[in-house]
């Protein structure tokens, strides 16, 4: 049976979480609970398209993480931090299960979270993320820490726009190390293999921002073991857009896999 909250109004304002606090949006009403995970260093913003495709009959719920959008700064901007976060936003709203939907560094945070507490899990959708594959090596490392010491000078420019969060170059070059160290097959495979809610990938096409020639694709078919060892993950969508896009172009392959997920709930004992 589908878990449903009690009609609780529409919600916006700051949800303390350990050193910090996240600027956190809740429609409220009595539809099924979504969260939305956001990619690395984007906003709750990116997600208008999707929420207003679904429409008022689900209960919205957004957030930004440490440091990005209107959320505080930390001390801790670890992938470990960002999966607490998931239970802290969720527990400060009441919403004992939900369908979570994450785009890029968000589905890594959503598997996560959905292999560790299947009771509190609806399903999950994955977006163009979550990819069990050992891009990171030593050169990819300091590619990495190259691209952001070049950035460094103007990113305190975007800040004020909310195109870049308020974590320092360092900072962000490491957080992207970190994914790279938890998305290799070895870390990350065991735990898409357990997961025992349904989860539904939706897959983009062509590269994204710092990938060279065909690694993103690469990349992504290391999905075909995954669905061939785990029967409740199925990709449900591989659509045109790239990865920075299919937010805004591709949208409604993602309602419908939201959709799909919360209609599986209904059939699970």
């Amino acid at each position: 049976m589908t878990t449903k909250s009690t009609s609780p109004a529409a919600w916006s304002g700051m949800v303390p979480v350990e050193d910090t606090a996240l600027a956190v949006t809740d429609t409220g009403g009595t539809g099924i609970p979504v969260v939305y995970l956001n990619g690395q260093f984007a906003t709750q913003g990116y997600w208008r398209h999707v929420i207003a495709d679904l429409g008022g009959g689900w209960r919205h719920i957004t957030y930004d993480e440490r440091a990005r959008g209107r959320s505080r700064r930390s001390a801790d901007y670890s992938f470990a931090a960002a999966v607490r976060d998931v239970d802290a936003v969720l527990a400060a709203r009441d919403v004992p299960r939900a369908v979570l939907v994450g785009w890029s560094y968000g589905a890594l945070v959503a598997a996560h979270r959905a292999n560790r507490n299947p009771e509190r899990t609806i399903g999950a959708v994955l977006v163009d993320g979550a990819f069990p594959y050992d891009w990171l090596d030593e050169a990819m490392e300091r590619r990495i820490r190259t691209l952001f010491r070049r950035m460094s000078w103007f990113l305190p420019l975007l800040r004020p726009t909310g195109l870049a969060p308020r974590m320092t170059a360092a900072q962000q070059a490491e957080s992207n190390i970190e994914v790279g160290v938890i998305s290799r097959e070895r870390e990350l495979g065991p735990v898409l293999d357990a997961i025992t809610v349904p989860v539904r990938y939706v897959v983009a096409s062509g590269t994204s921002f710092g990938s060279r020639g065909d690694e993103q694709e690469r990349i992504r078919t290391s999905l075909d073991g995954v669905t061939a060892r785990n029967p409740n993950i199925v990709v449900s969508a591989k659509v045109s857009s790239n990865h920075g896009a299919l937010l805004k172009k591709d949208f409604p392959a993602i309602t419908a896999a939201v959709r799909e997920v919360a209609a599986l709930d209904g059939e699970r004992p």
